[in-house]
């Protein structure tokens, strides 16, 4: 099955509507009108979309997160931003392909935009490692971030990550290390700090991106400003785990603006 088919199991009822709705639309033409009989189904359609997903389950609201066909940071770059110029290495190991990150532009402002990419297919997978950072990934988000904060750039991150790679080559090279690492030098940044969680990313897998006050094994991208959830992202996140709200976010701008 490709991923364009892919659907979960509580998602049946959902596709067998919508193949109905597109064989009516095979079969509609100039000598059989089928419109008001597809109306009827969309609208039958959109009112069991709505049960379903407002209704999931902490288990089904992971498997929405886990989903295959969820957009990753590659494509948010594309669809939100412009101008974007990758940057790769952290200058001390090498490259991780697991963590995109670069320059480009928000509505026409500058910004630092990290993130992980899990991949599409097997080959894609297996370059990003499934989207699971070494300390060589960590350690290029934070120089990239040391950039931003000396050219006074927001910092934009998109989490969506199993965790970080629990090999033993990323251990032998510091894993826990560079998490810290991160974790204690992103506290002292004054720029802003936007963390998006896209899909995948709970407790023990996300500090690096977004919290205050994270478990020790927890991950490391960033100590947030604000932390909005994506559609349907990680449920574990709440605010109470570290992450101020947006008033609290919203004098850091202004802070941030002043400076």
């Amino acid at each position: 099955m490709g991923l364009q088919n892919f659907y979960m199991e509580f998602e049946k009822p959902l596709v067998e509507l919508e193949k109905k709705i597109e064989e009516l639309r095979e079969m509609s033409g100039d000598s059989l009108d089928l419109a008001t009989e597809i109306g009827k189904l969309e609208k039958k359609a959109e009112k069991v979309r709505a049960e379903i997903f407002s209704g999931l389950s902490r288990w089904q609201t992971a498997q929405v997160a886990r989903h295959p066909n969820r957009p990753f940071t590659l494509d948010y770059l594309n669809m939100i931003f412009t101008d974007f110029i990758e940057l790769h290495g952290d200058r001390l190991f090498g490259d991780d392909h697991a963590i995109v990150a670069g320059l480009a532009k928000l509505d026409g402002e500058p910004v630092m935009v990290i993130g992980h990419q899990k991949g599409r297919d097997t080959k894609e997978k297996v370059y990003r490692n499934f989207g699971m950072p070494n300390p060589e990934g960590y350690r290029k988000a934070l120089r990239l971030m040391g950039m931003a904060e000396q050219f006074r750039l927001p910092i934009i991150t998109f989490v969506d990550t199993p965790g970080a790679y629990p090999g033993i080559g990323a251990e032998e090279r510091g894993q826990a290390e560079a998490i810290a690492r991160n974790l204690r030098e992103m506290a002292a940044l004054t720029v802003p700090i936007i963390v998006v969680i896209t899909g995948e990313g709970g407790i023990r897998r996300r500090a690096g991106h977004c919290c205050r006050r994270p478990g020790a094994d927890a991950g490391a991208f960033g100590v947030c400003s604000y932390l909005p959830r994506g559609v349907r992202g990680d449920p574990l996140v709440r605010r109470h785990q570290g992450c101020p709200g947006r008033r609290s976010a919203q004098a850091h701008g202004q802070r941030y603006q002043g400076s």
